[in-house]
């Protein structure tokens, strides 16, 4: 049986206006999900009126307690009825909602804010006494006289009180504190010239400060590694490459960090535009696009960037807690990122993340089983001819029985019939060879350490580095097939794909369209061999869907080269001649990209000689 349409009534449905306090709670739905977007309001808030210092103290995850202490601008006792009303803001005319240069330009935060909590604002202006003012559930007390120093404390008690079904959907104190801690440290990323300050207050006193942001000086570069450092982590900041790059009147600028120092899920990736946080597909989907051929799928880059650019390029209204943005030209966005990321990590060359080298020593620390006294051995290093002196009377003919074992020893001292001569350690940054173990890692010594080295990782990106290289320049080449393969697509679907008909040309690739919202593939890669062109192009057009662009066909292609590349390597297990080694650290210093793997996996790992030391308990 049939059940009746709920959307239909006997009853004609009249039209009502809602009060203010019914819209004030509509709207607090849309900017205030939870404890910590009323943090991002009133901290944005802060920094807007100019503050150089901003507090932050919490109670039971911003549930009972949120307070944001500032030293800005602060509001006059006039203004305070005004601030709480709806849509009425300092901060832009109404004239041209295309050129914001504030994180807020709507005010709604602070009506939304007392609709559903208790809300208590005390600020003082120069030269003016203090006034607060009071609002609990949309109900507003007049303004009186209060004591502060300067700038404004904006003190929200009991959110959602007014909304008590909203409080069934907050998480724990806990997540709550954790979300609130992540909000305030991607402001304080956008702003190192200013002072934040997070406390939990909770039960009562000083409370424990959770996290704090001095004041960094110097240029913007030095500023914002030093914010990043502290934000971050110390480790992001070693590893990670300087980007500043312009195209069209966008600035990129910001730090990214090396493949090798990757992530397992994309928990370190910050996006500001115009200095304010955003979590954009096309822009996530641009810093995955630079990391492509470095990562494996499981991996993840670690950056924070900065765009900026004139705000009529971009629309930041597009997002009820403006989160998103829209940029009027993302073409241009998107090619900045990407063009800009390669060619930092093209200049890194053979750099590798210090955190393997770290990793590495970590493994070799032993683990006391019970406390015992520290002892520092102090000794003189000997001298190389002592060294050799000693080698030679301690175990003599040892390069000849090494050949029976799995190691191999390289003389540091070149034979008299030979006459190559050796280049100079401290001028080679991946040093020069000492020996091979185990027939697959090559043991070079650098100035001031130790480089091991995965000799077939390391040849694999070279030959790889090289295929791609003779592939750019010869293009790829295509095979007809001998009956184009017809697709049945929508007519959406068959417009979203002719429109980059062209990109995947370039890269053997041919389609036409063959009327209505059927395609016809010309032609395909030859390297790929034989290939499903439908599920080929489904797969293009998931991309297409969901990045706006697709990186299928290439990533196709260059699995190709990447297998291709690993048979045509240099082997685990096979035994080098020094000259092979040393040629072989030589051409990875002049290679880029050659400090990790095809799948983002270090090729070498470096010591440095005073943490070798430190392992022996050398001072």
């Amino acid at each position: 049986m049939a059940q009746a349409n709920p959307n239909i009534s006997e009853n004609r449905p009249v039209i009502r206006q809602l009060d203010d306090a019914a819209i004030n709670r509509i709207a607090a739905g849309e900017v205030v999900e939870r404890p910590a977007s009323a943090v991002k309001e009133l901290v944005e808030n802060a920094i807007d009126a100019g503050a150089t210092r901003v507090a932050i103290d919490i109670a039971d995850g911003g549930k009972t307690l949120i307070r944001v202490t500032d030293d800005g601008c602060g509001i006059s006792a006039e203004d305070l009825p005004l601030a709480l009303s709806r849509h009425a803001t300092s901060k832009i005319d109404g004239s041209d909602l295309l050129n914001i240069h504030t994180f807020g330009f709507r005010g709604e935060a602070l009506p939304s804010l007392g609709a559903v909590g208790r809300l208590a604002i005390t600020s003082r202006v120069p030269g003016a006494d203090a006034a607060q003012i009071h609002v609990a559930g949309g109900k507003m007390e007049a303004v009186k006289p209060a004591a502060l120093r300067a700038g404004t404390v904006v003190e929200l008690r009991d959110l959602f009180f007014a909304t008590p079904a909203r409080l069934k959907f907050m998480r724990t104190d806990r997540a709550e504190a954790q979300a609130i801690t992540d909000t305030v440290k991607r402001l304080a990323m956008a702003e190192p010239a200013i002072t934040f300050t997070l406390r939990d207050v909770s039960g009562g006193g000083e409370g424990r400060v959770t996290f704090r942001a001095d004041r960094e000086n110097g240029n913007l570069f030095d500023a914002l590694y030093a914010r990043l450092a502290r934000v971050i982590g110390r480790e992001f900041a070693e590893n990670a490459l300087q980007i500043d790059a312009s195209r069209e009147g966008i600035r990129l600028y910001g730090y990214a960090a090396l493949p090798t120092y990757s992530r397992g899920a994309a928990v370190a990736q910050y996006l500001f535009v115009n200095g304010r946080p955003v979590r954009d597909k096309m822009l996530t989907g641009a810093l995955r696009a630079a990391y492509f051929d470095f990562l494996s799928r499981d991996r993840h880059p670690a950056a924070a960037l900065f765009i900026d650019c004139d705000p009529t390029l971009v629309d930041v209204n597009v997002h009820p807690a403006k989160s998103e943005v829209r940029f009027r030209d993302p073409g241009v966005a998107r090619g900045l990122i990407i063009s800009a990321l390669r060619h930092a990590l093209a200049e890194a060359g053979h750099r590798a993340s210090t955190t393997v080298a770290n990793a590495t020593l970590g493994a070799m620390r032993p683990e006391p089983t019970q406390p015992a006294p520290v002892r520092v051995y102090q000794m003189d290093r000997p001298s190389p001819a002592a060294r050799q002196a000693a080698f030679q009377a301690q175990a003599p003919g040892f390069a000849e029985l090494s050949r029976d074992y799995s190691g191999s020893f390289v003389d540091p001292v070149p034979a008299a019939s030979v006459a190559v001569e050796e280049p100079t350690p401290q001028d080679l940054p991946l040093g020069a060879a000492r020996g091979q173990v185990h027939e697959n890692y090559i043991i070079a010594q650098t100035t001031d350490g130790m480089v091991i080295v995965d000799q077939h990782a390391a040849h694999e990106r070279l030959v790889y580095e090289k295929l791609k290289t003779q592939m750019a320049e010869n293009g790829v080449a295509a095979q007809a097939l001998l009956i184009p393969e017809i697709v049945e697509l929508s007519e959406g679907d068959c417009a979203r794909l002719m429109a980059v008909a062209d990109d995947l040309s370039r890269l053997g690739l041919t389609l036409e369209p063959f009327g209505g919202g059927a395609i016809a593939v010309r032609e395909t890669p030859a390297i790929l061999g034989e290939v499903d062109a439908r599920a080929m192009i489904l797969d293009i057009l998931d991309e297409l869907a969901d990045q706006g662009e697709s990186q299928t066909v290439q990533a196709r292609i260059e699995a190709i080269l990447s297998r291709v590349a690993c048979h045509g390597s240099v082997r685990s297990g096979r035994r080098m001649r020094a000259e092979e080694m040393n040629a072989l650290l030589r051409e990875m210093e002049a290679t880029p990209h050659s400090g990790q793997c095809n799948h983002g996996r270090p090729t070498y790992v470096e010591l440095k000689l005073s943490d070798i030391e430190r392992l022996f308990g050398r001072s």
